[in-house]
């Protein structure tokens, strides 16, 4: 048996930090497929491992602990795996670092597609993305993170922390490389990171498996159309 059952989509999306977190940690997981999601979300909160809107959702098939909300469950599988810092504060700031790239993917889909992407819109919002970008970069300088060595908030070793900033800018910026330009002329030391990380075998692997998986897609629907259009012109 998986040592997790994760309802996700089949797309990256928010999911594929739940995914590149536990290939970082070597766990083994199985995927429930839209199908059984779909089910769960149309059936009784009593039916449901805990109760919840939308996935993803993770289930801890060693202890039976159901967690829903991306961010909820990377905090529980730091705590778990020992992905998070050992200081209160630090701590505090790995878990702001997942919420950080939670609000910022809500902000890329546009609420989740309440209103799709032009190209005014794009154009208003490119430097509000930029300061996005800053933001971690000020925040892997602030702990000594280098160009070509260190980690986000200056732990020995990648962390939670190190696992979604990669996750978040090396899944987008494959799928739209012209945000890759902007992340390199930005925040070039994130970017640096970014791709030190996604490089580890683990999370390079997976990287693999989700271009076989699912194609180029990143989070689907209509709105992912509308932003190719727009980051495309």
């Amino acid at each position: 048996m998986s040592d997790y059952t994760l309802y996700y989509w089949s797309v990256p999306f928010r999911g594929q930090f739940v995914r590149a977190v536990l290939a970082h940690a070597g766990k083994s997981w199985n995927e429930a497929g839209d199908a059984a999601i779909s089910a769960l979300m149309e059936g009784e909160l009593a039916d449901m491992p805990v109760p919840f809107m939308g996935p993803p959702l993770l289930v801890d098939n060693g202890t039976g602990a159901a967690i829903a909300q991306m961010p909820a469950i990377l905090l529980y599988l730091g705590e778990t795996l020992a992905l998070l810092p050992p200081e209160p504060a630090m701590r505090a700031l790995a878990l702001k670092s997942v919420c950080d790239a939670n609000d910022l993917i809500d902000e890329l889909t546009l609420d989740g597609g309440r209103q799709m992407w032009t190209p005014e819109r794009w154009r208003d919002f490119v430097p509000r993305l930029r300061k996005w970008m800053r933001l971690w970069e000020d925040t892997g300088r602030r702990h000594g993170l280098k160009p070509y060595s260190g980690y986000l908030l200056g732990g020995a070793a990648p962390g939670i922390a190190d696992i979604v900033t990669a996750t978040l800018w090396s899944t987008m910026t494959e799928r739209f490389p012209r945000i890759g330009e902007i992340l390199d002329d930005t925040a070039p030391v994130t970017a640096a990171l970014t791709r030190r990380v996604a490089a580890l075998p683990p999370l390079a692997d997976l990287a693999e498996k989700t271009r076989q998986d699912y194609g180029a897609a990143w989070c689907g629907g209509q709105i992912e159309a509308s932003l190719r259009r727009v980051v495309a012109s």
